[in-house]
């Protein structure tokens, strides 16, 4: 017996009945295993193609792939959300503008004319660090150091937690390359920890000319990874999964492709009182293709399932039997009328196919199917 994806099952069966009640009153079945009858097309016997006699067709059974999707919104936007609290005192000589994208290494402010630079890292610039001292700061930092490019991991290893002399060294030449005092320490307010490598401006709290107050946000940023933001349905929850393949489209109706990345565990009542959702995230597999617009709305299809060389039917050819089950109602090269009874695979919404099997089926015969 053919079996579908899991994961497609309910979601199958739910289309089922959506589109079986549309058949139902169409067709009555009145006998459970066959009935026969005269040719109502009059084809006398096999005919090519496709045969249709006003209010219903014959299509033959073919092989081919589908793929089942879940359709929905998201908003295309930048990835993460993060506060640059200062810890310098002094005056704002300068602040980047929004937008702006400030790279590892590169400066985020500057007080009294020095600057305050972005470095990648958990654990937040709590203390001043310098030679002999240990810790995860020391050792986010060391990795810093090493992937700028200011020590190779032979001088200096990016696992390391101690503040060694490798460490002075290699805070030097950053220190040269910023054009600031070669002091070799890491003052408390010269640098700001964030875990991301790249920080992409969205808010400038600060103002030039005023005071840089120790603990006080002075800007907000995001990553400035793409990511699609989807609330999804808490019932289709179970229809999608880590890695399943996506198509974006954006609001000029380019497509492009995506990736889920996340599915959140917890459903949270929608904002407009309706089911409840759980957060997706989806990754664009061409960030570039997707432009710098922020909060764009887009829509989504996500693929949760597909096969390969499968028999497929038009959905509308199913026959729900009064004994349970289905049926494709199939017509011989000699006009005779019979149903045969199929089990369902996956369903291919975009398509309006489902994928058959059962004994009693086989590629080219032909079955009725309703002219809606």
């Amino acid at each position: 017996m053919l079996q579908r994806p899991s994961r497609a099952a309910d979601r199958g069966l739910r289309f089922t009945r959506r589109r079986l009640a549309v058949v139902a009153a169409l067709i009555v079945v009145v006998a459970v295993v066959v009935v026969a009858f005269a040719d109502p097309f009059g084809s006398g016997g096999a005919g090519g193609g496709e045969v249709n006699d006003g209010g219903t067709s014959l299509q033959a059974i073919t092989r081919g792939a589908l793929s089942s999707q879940t359709e929905t919104s998201g908003t295309l936007g930048f990835a993460g959300s993060y506060s640059v609290i200062n810890g310098a005192s002094g005056t704002l000589t300068w602040l980047p503008s929004v937008g702006q994208i400030i790279p590892e290494g590169g400066v985020l402010y500057r007080v009294d004319g020095a600057p305050v630079i972005l470095l990648s890292g958990k654990v937040p610039f709590y203390r001043a660090l310098s030679d002999g001292m240990s810790g995860a700061d020391v050792e986010q930092l060391n990795r810093d150091l090493v992937g700028l490019g200011y020590a190779t991991s032979a001088e200096l290893s990016p696992t390391s937690d101690d503040f060694s002399g490798a460490t002075v060294d290699a805070l030097e030449s950053l220190q040269d390359h910023l054009g600031v005092t070669e002091t070799g320490t890491l003052a408390l307010g010269q640098a700001v920890f964030l875990p991301v490598q790249r920080l992409r401006i969205t808010n400038v709290a600060g103002t030039l000319g005023g005071g840089a107050g120790q603990g006080a946000p002075l800007l907000t940023g995001s990553s400035a990874r793409r990511v699609v933001s989807i609330e999804l349905d808490a019932a289709e929850q179970t229809d999608v999964a880590v890695g399943d393949r996506v198509t974006i489209t954006l609001p000029d109706n380019a497509n492009t492709p995506g990736v889920v990345t996340s599915i959140g565990t917890v459903a949270s009542a929608s904002q407009n009182g309706g089911s409840p959702t759980v957060p997706v995230s989806v990754r664009p597999l061409d960030p570039s293709a997707t432009g710098s617009i922020d909060q764009a709305p887009v829509d989504v299809a996500i693929t949760t399932g597909s096969v390969n060389n499968a028999l497929v039917v038009p959905v509308d050819a199913l026959l729900a039997l009064s004994g349970g089950g289905y049926a494709v109602e199939e017509v011989s090269p000699a006009g005779r009328h019979q149903l045969v009874g199929v089990s369902l695979g996956l369903f291919d919404d975009a398509s309006g196919m489902v994928q058959v099997g059962g004994p009693g089926l086989a590629v080219g015969q032909r079955v009725v199917v309703p002219s809606l």
